[in-house]
């Protein structure tokens, strides 16, 4: 059932012994919002541990500076940002049946929670958690701020996606007064490349497809290739945007073989396309403009199931391709 922002906040108060959960392939709203919301339950005394399927992508250490993983019985499972039971992944899909309350901004979410607090048009998971910490008279401290604001930087790109909004500049400018280094966040989170990152986006550059009167870009990444090339695992995130920098591409994919014949989709809109009722259609799901699914099949195969899905979203036929 949907909750409000207060029944949250009671809720978490006269519960203890927490799971957070974190989505599989982990992004800074993920992590934000979950390190975000174990130090502030830390802070009222409870335990409270953060958990996710992979490993955390080394860039956001800062975020669990100070953090060590406690022992105790879970009680209480809390998921963060994790719009479908099916995100948590393989290491967790144990608990996807027990989740008892869901923190979420994705108008996908599945309602697979006992208790969902949901805000469609926040911009992060990170920003309805600053509400939630908020009502729950939880005083922010520099290590808190930190998750936050890194969650509502890289889900609004920095700021410039179409989704920032008023209270986003409200929110990050409270966060910035607890003392935070956001000009450091921000040049690690989004000027700072790895070695590894760049022969990542040099093999999409050198890969990508076009489709449909070069209005949809398509690149794929096998494990054969993964393999053959060492690109890292932990660099793709964020890749998909990449995709729609092409001038005159409206929707772009990065297609990524998790395991053998099965892909996880990551679709990206540089127009009015809503790539979120196309990925629902192949059982995914997302935002207008940032949406995925996870299909199934040999590369080709996949690519012309995403295309039949596309091409009608952008008013063509499948014979473009």
């Amino acid at each position: 059932m949907r909750i409000k922002i207060k029944e949250a906040a009671d809720f978490l108060r006269t519960r203890d012994n927490f799971y957070i959960l974190t989505h599989q392939s982990p992004d800074g709203d993920t992590i934000g919002s979950g390190f975000g919301l174990c130090f502030a339950l830390r802070k009222l005394g409870k335990n409270a541990n953060v958990l996710c399927s992979d490993d955390f992508p080394k860039r956001y250490n800062f975020m669990m500076e100070g953090y060590e993983p406690m022992k105790f019985t879970p009680e209480t499972i809390v998921a963060v940002d994790v719009a479908d039971a099916k995100l948590l992944g393989s290491k967790l899909s144990g608990y996807g049946d027990y989740v008892d309350l869901c923190i979420d901004h994705h108008v996908s979410n599945t309602e697979y929670a006992q208790r969902l607090l949901l805000y469609p048009d926040a911009a992060a998971a990170c920003e309805v958690m600053y509400s939630l910490l908020t009502e729950m008279e939880i005083p922010l401290d520099k290590k808190i701020a930190e998750c936050l604001y890194t969650g509502i930087a890289t889900d609004t790109g920095c700021f410039k996606y179409g989704n920032t909004t008023r209270l986003c500049h409200m929110i990050a400018a409270k966060l910035m007064e607890q003392g935070i280094n956001f000009e450091w966040i921000n040049r690690e989170m989004f000027d700072i490349k790895s070695r590894a990152r760049l022969l990542v986006e040099q093999y999409i550059s050198s890969s990508m497809e076009f489709y449909l009167d070069d209005r949809c870009a398509i690149a794929a990444v096998t494990l054969e290739t993964i393999e053959e090339t060492g690109l890292a695992q932990e660099e793709f995130e964020g890749i998909a945007g990449m995709s729609v920098q092409v001038e005159g591409v409206m929707v772009g994919a990065i297609l990524k073989e998790k395991e053998p014949g099965k892909f996880k989709i990551s679709v990206r809109s540089a127009s009015d396309v809503d790539v979120s009722a196309i990925c629902r259609k192949l059982g995914g799901g997302g935002h207008k403009k940032a949406a995925g699914c996870t299909l199934e099949g040999k590369v080709d195969e996949v690519k012309m199931q995403l295309l039949s899905a596309i091409a009608p979203a952008l008013g063509m036929d499948l014979w473009l391709v």
